[in-house]
């Protein structure tokens, strides 16, 4: 399928497709910033990694200074018999998902630049991901969503909370393969859940995703080799709430259209020329 570019814009910014290898080097040169160049386990290096020539890669400019502002990127299937493939695969039992017979789209890497948290930015990439959930037939979206650094005691009241109130459903739950877990279970604090401290320390990726209805694995796997402790995170399109849903698709029916998304139920393939979903 033809690939064109952008997809959406919205005033300062401009969300689009790494179509090129430039395009990937520019797109990997923020994830190497967020992900290996700070101090800890992951250190310096390279973030390319096997999934990302399975992946679509897409990357949200700011006009104003051309700079690459976020990044993400997925990798589509045609339904949960492929998920076996998918990055979270390799950190969660997920063969209670072989069985979902839709199509599903794995969301991963995402990350912003310094100084760049503009709700207008988070709103356009949500509504390039409703538009492609609704309007492409991608039932279920699903990734690992982290917390900085491998200790889990500063998001005691955060994984209580993710336990108490926003795990999975008994047939899709997804089971323990990852040497380091934290079961939520054994998280609730001793004073009792305080639900506006859990919400204050979740990730801000995190805090959208349950938004819109999202529910979590019952444990989290601590990932030594990026210094994050992360969760799975899975959204049903028929979970989000449909006035949130309708202002989602409303922008990025403004902002574009989204005809350049890969044709529903078809596994898309990286059109990059270097090879290498979180």
């Amino acid at each position: 399928m033809h690939v064109t570019n952008p997809i959406l814009t919205n005033g300062r910014f401009l969300l689009r497709l790494a179509e090129s290898k430039a395009d990937f080097d520019r797109v990997l040169a923020l994830r190497q910033r967020a992900f290996r160049s700070g101090k800890g386990p992951a250190g310096p290096g390279t973030d390319a990694d096997e999934f990302d020539a399975r992946c679509r890669h897409i990357f949200v400019e700011d006009r104003a200074t051309g700079m690459v502002a976020a990044t993400f990127r997925l990798q589509f299937f045609d339904s949960g018999a492929g998920i076996g493939r998918s990055y979270a695969a390799g950190f969660y039992d997920l063969a209670a998902l072989e069985g979902y017979d839709r199509p599903m789209a794995e969301f991963g890497r995402f990350c912003l630049a310094p100084g760049h948290g503009d709700p207008d930015l988070l709103r356009l990439v949500w509504s390039a991901l409703a538009a492609l959930t609704v309007g492409q037939g991608v039932a279920m979206a699903f990734g690992c969503t982290s917390f900085l650094g491998t200790d889990a005691a500063p998001y005691g009241d955060a994984l209580a909370h993710l336990g108490a109130d926003h795990g999975p459903p008994q047939k899709w739950r997804p089971g323990v393969i990852a040497p380091e877990v934290v079961a939520f279970a054994a998280r609730a604090p001793a004073a009792g859940l305080d639900k506006a401290k859990a919400m204050q320390q979740m990730p801000p990726l995190l805090r959208s995703y349950l938004a819109m209805g999202a529910w979590v694995s019952d444990h989290a796997v601590i990932d030594r080799d990026l210094g994050t402790i992360h969760v799975f995170t899975a959204l049903e399109a028929v979970s989000i709430p449909p006035r949130r849903l309708r202002a989602l698709l409303d922008l990025a029916g403004r902002a574009g259209p989204m005809a350049v998304w890969p044709d529903q139920g078809k596994t898309a393939r990286s059109d990059l020329e270097t090879g290498g979903c979180l």
